[in-house]
């Protein structure tokens, strides 16, 4: 009966009718080798394999949106509560937006056993399955489910992680991302004129070049990299450059351009937009010279959240919203017993929230009003922001 639950776990998604509840993987079920592997799928990326695909409710790209979930961070052995909370909300849109599972391939195993665990586990959870089937899921990686801590584009499994991206995360095979490096990629949903959202995330790993280490080894604002002025460096690659200025051109009326790590903050030293500032300075111009209106920025990574605005990018405030992490927060890194020091915020303009946490856009097209916020694992707001939609144009 074991056996038969894993295997109805893998291959019905949502698991199948049985008198047993179905079987979790345990770590003893884990072997970090190619040779060992739970289910086979000869159609699988390198053949048999750990993980399963993860289909969500279809995506309708005539729907006007007006909940959208993001989130990111999301240690598969820990708590999957959270997911039940996001179903709640009852969104038209959910964005997972990186760090999705942790499956770091530290074994050097070109088959990725770790990874492909990391999503079986993923997949075998029942208040995930639910978020999925609550609404449609679109998806970009950020380090640990690219296949390693920090890593760019040097990665040499970068190929094989990307195949099995889109076998996970169920891409169809006319994709764009099927025959273009990289995961990136664009939809505009909302048939009617006024109410377009176009949803734009960027890969900000399988391109990228390496970031410059620190001088000063956990210094505060230096804790691992600091920025590297060389121009011949590169955050996207020139055809993902080229793909998204075309993509800041069609007409919308809000733009999501959702970055697996921060593009405004400046106040730490961990990976982000700022250690490549002439990248940066290109993506700021970019906004300005394509006249993209509507645009606000959606970002993870950091296992905190807070909400940032930065002036004199283009003709109205750039705001960003950064959620992270679903349930392996800062918290648990900090001695409950010593007060949290805010690290230096510029352009921040809430305190960081260092629990567990998602985010939340409410668009309201009517009054023209979007109202972002970060909710913690109990589905409270913990921080918000009202935008007017003509304030974007």
């Amino acid at each position: 009966m074991r056996k038969l639950a894993l295997l109805c776990g893998a291959v019905a998604l949502w698991g199948c009718a049985t008198d047993e509840k179905q079987a979790s993987i345990s770590d003893d079920d884990v072997v970090f080798s190619s040779g060992h592997y739970l289910v086979s799928d000869p159609n699988a990326p390198n053949g048999a394999i750990y993980a399963v695909p993860m289909p969500s409710a279809p995506l309708d790209e005539t729907k006007t949106l007006t909940r959208i979930v993001f989130a990111s961070c999301a240690e598969q052995k820990e708590d999957q509560s959270i997911w039940d909370v996001i179903a709640a909300e009852n969104p038209d849109l959910t964005l997972y937006i990186g760090d999705n599972v942790y499956g770091d391939v530290r074994s050097g195993d070109p088959a990725l056993p770790e990874l492909k665990a990391a999503y079986m586990r993923l997949a075998q959870s029942e208040p995930f399955s639910r978020v999925r089937m609550t609404a449609p899921m679109l998806t970009v990686w950020d380090d640990h489910d690219y296949g390693m801590n920090d890593a760019g584009g040097e990665y040499q499994y970068k190929e094989a992680t990307e195949a099995l991206f889109h076998y996970v995360w169920n891409v169809p095979a006319d994709d764009p991302r099927r025959s273009r490096p990289g995961v990136y990629n664009s939809w505009i949903i909302g048939g009617e004129d006024g109410r377009r959202v176009q949803i734009i995330m960027l890969d900000t790993r399988y391109f990228r070049s390496e970031l410059m280490a620190t001088d000063e080894w956990g210094a505060r604002g230096k804790e691992r990299y600091i920025p590297d002025p060389d121009l011949s460096k590169t955050m996207l690659g020139e055809d993902q450059w080229a793909w998204l200025e075309g993509e800041l051109k069609k007409p919308a009326d809000l733009r999501l351009l959702v970055s697996s790590f921060q593009v405004i903050a400046d106040g730490h030293g961990w990976e982000a937009w700022k250690m490549l500032p002439a990248e940066r300075d290109r993506l700021y111009r970019l906004i300005d010279e394509t006249d993209a209106k509507g645009l606000i920025i959606l970002s993870g990574d950091r296992h905190s959240a807070a909400l940032y605005r930065k002036e004199g990018v283009n003709d109205y405030p750039l705001f960003e919203a950064t959620s992270s992490s679903l349930n392996l927060p800062l918290r648990n890194w900090i001695d409950p017993d010593e007060p949290y020091e805010q690290e230096p915020g510029p352009n921040r303009i809430t305190d960081m929230i260092i629990d567990a946490n998602y985010g939340l856009i409410d668009i309201d097209w009517e009054a023209g009003v979007l109202e972002a916020f970060i909710r913690g694992d109990d589905g409270e707001t913990i921080v918000s922001e009202s935008i007017s939609l003509d304030s974007l144009r």
